[in-house]
Order: structure tokens, then C-alpha cells, then sequence
């Protein structure tokens, strides 16, 4: 079995868990000796993977969590009524699903021909195996760069920031490459700023080794939204009424607050323009509160809407 470095990213035991649950549930109970071995785990990971699963269900969380607990040095395993249901998926989520679980198989101990395995074939057939293909091929950086996160090797790069429409010199140690959204990612430590940043590989302009090795240390990759602060991009508080609560969950956002009938919302701030974009579709109601310099933002962005507007009509 290799030798890790630090715990273990919460997004590969979730992978894990998705291979380990219908290879147990169709076997009902299993030594802890045989799933260690079968998935390369040790007795301590084990145990922690499987509480973590013992935690998940649907709510209420009542009777709906998954049935699965450790006596005498068997692992036990129910099939919950959760999982006797068929799933009613939309076709994004179907192919969500589909390529997280291909990712899955390819972990330790998957079953080629178990129930996931076969779940899979089933939702292939039904989506079309062939009918969407993604490629998001890395930028030139990007394996010199993952290369410097096998080992620890420090960079100065020269990195182009939208937020500031500047490019900067850093030196960052990269921990970890992934891609999201179609775009190429590192998480490295940034020497400047002296904390750990996200870095999209595209901007990185230049890369050179300095010599400096680090010590290795593994990192999780992010999920969801709370990434989004790798350009050191702005952030506004915007004061929206309660139809406004949208933005929190479409937008990367710092903080969410109840304020009476509506809520004040931390957002990053992508750009200005992006910013006068959202303030439209906010409507009147909505206003920043800060930083002063935009307040007045979206009143503008509708004066010079309706200005527009006019101006074609005249023409018209």
C-alpha cells in the first residue's frame, strides 16, 4: 500500500465511497480485513469512509440514511429505501453522474462487473454513450507546472490578473492541477501573499524554475464556489430584496446575510462590467453597499440602458 502525505482530499474519498457502497450492499457483509485490502485502505480510513456514509441519506434524515455499521470486525451493510427508488434524473445531471462514476472506476477494488459497473452501462444506453464528448485540453504550462507539484519545486511565474488588467511576478509551489468549467487550475502556495491561491494555468504567461524545493503536502480541491478568490478579484456587498436570493446561489459569494425582507450578499466581483450586468438584473430594488465607489453602478447602468433605448426609438 503507498504512503500518503496529510489526509486525504475529501473529493477522492467521496469517489471511493461511490465505488466501496454497491460493491458492500450487494454483498451484505464483509471482514474489514478483505475491504482494506480490496481497496487499499487501512483499518483507521476504513472506518472514517464508512462513518461518513453512515451520514448521508435524504431528508428528513430520519429512516432515509445509508445502513451501514462495523461489529466485531465484519462490516455491515442494508440496502435503504433510498436506493430501492429510481433516481429521476434531467439529462445534465445524467452526465454529471455518469462521468464522476467513470472516474470512480478506475480506484482501487471498482468491479468491472458489479452494480455500479452495471448502473453505468444502463445510463450510457440511455444518454447515449456517444452523444456528448468533452475535451478540455491543457494549456502549454500545464504539465511543467504539475510536474513542479510532484516534487514540490517552486516557480516565479509572470501571471496576467483580470481584476487588476495587470500582469504580476510571483514565485508560487504548486500543490495540486484539476480542471473545472473548462478551465485548467493549480493550487499553490503563494510566496507574496504568503497563503494558499488558485491559479488559472491559461494566465500563467511565463514559468521558470527558482531552485527551492518545498516540502510536499497534499491539498483538497475546492468545491462549489468558495474557490473564487485566486485573482485577488474584488468583492461588493450588495443589499437585495428576498427575490434577489438567486444571486447566492448562481454567483461566487464571501457571505450571506438575513437583513429583514431581503439579504446583504459579499459577491466577487468578476469585473465592472459584470457588476453593472448583474445590478440590471437585480432591478431598482437592489443597491451596493459597499464600497462607495459603486453605488451608484446600477443607477447608472439603467440610465445609460434607457438612454439607448431612446436614442434608437428616435431613430427608429
Amino acid at each position: 500500500m503507498s504512503v500518503r502525505r496529510g489526509p486525504r482530499p475529501t473529493g477522492d474519498r467521496l469517489r471511493r465511497l461511490l465505488v466501496m457502497l454497491p460493491w458492500l450492499m450487494e454483498r451484505g457483509e464483509v471482514s474489514v480485513t478483505e475491504m482494506c485490502d480490496r481497496f487499499e485502505l487501512t483499518e483507521q480510513e476504513l472506518v472514517k469512509d464508512l462513518e461518513l456514509a453512515a451520514m448521508c441519506g435524504l431528508p428528513p434524515f430520519v429512516d432515509e440514511m445509508v445502513d451501514v455499521f462495523i461489529d466485531d470486525g465484519t462490516v455491515f451493510a442494508g440496502v435503504p429505501r433510498l436506493f430501492t427508488r429510481p433516481l429521476r434524473l434531467t439529462a445534465p445531471e445524467g452526465f454529471a453522474l455518469l462521468a464522476a462514476a467513470r472516474v470512480a472506476m478506475q480506484l482501487p477494488g471498482a468491479d468491472a462487473d458489479g452494480a455500479l459497473a452495471r448502473a453505468l452501462r444502463k445510463l450510457a444506453a440511455v444518454l447515449g454513450d456517444d452523444a456528448v464528448v468533452v475535451e478540455t485540453p491543457p494549456p502549454p504550462m500545464t504539465t511543467a507546472i504539475a510536474d513542479a507539484a510532484a516534487v514540490g519545486a517552486r516557480l516565479r511565474i509572470s501571471y496576467w490578473s483580470p481584476a487588476a488588467d495587470r500582469r504580476t511576478e510571483r514565485e508560487i509551489t504548486p500543490r495540486r492541477v484539476f480542471v473545472d468549467s473548462g478551465h485548467w487550475y493549480v493550487i499553490a502556495d503563494d510566496q507574496r501573499s504568503g497563503e494558499e491561491r488558485t491559479f488559472r494555468i491559461d494566465r500563467i504567461e511565463t514559468s521558470e524554475l527558482t531552485g527551492a524545493v518545498d516540502p510536499l503536502r497534499e491539498v483538497d480541491v475546492p468545491s462549489g464556489e468558495s474557490w473564487f478568490s485566486d485573482d485577488e478579484l474584488p468583492t461588493a456587498t450588495l443589499r437585495v430584496p428576498a427575490s434577489g436570493g438567486w444571486v447566492a446561489e448562481r454567483y461566487p459569494t464571501r457571505s450571506v446575510t438575513a437583513d429583514g425582507d431581503g439579504w446583504l450578499i459579499e459577491v466577487t466581483v468578476a469585473s465592472e462590467r459584470w457588476l453593472r450586468d448583474l445590478m440590471l438584473r437585480l432591478g431598482p430594488e437592489a443597491r451596493v453597499v459597499e464600497p462607495a465607489e459603486w453605488a451608484l453602478v446600477g443607477a447608472r447602468a439603467a440610465e445609460a440602458l434607457l438612454e439607448r433605448y431612446r436614442t434608437g426609438s428616435d431613430g427608429s
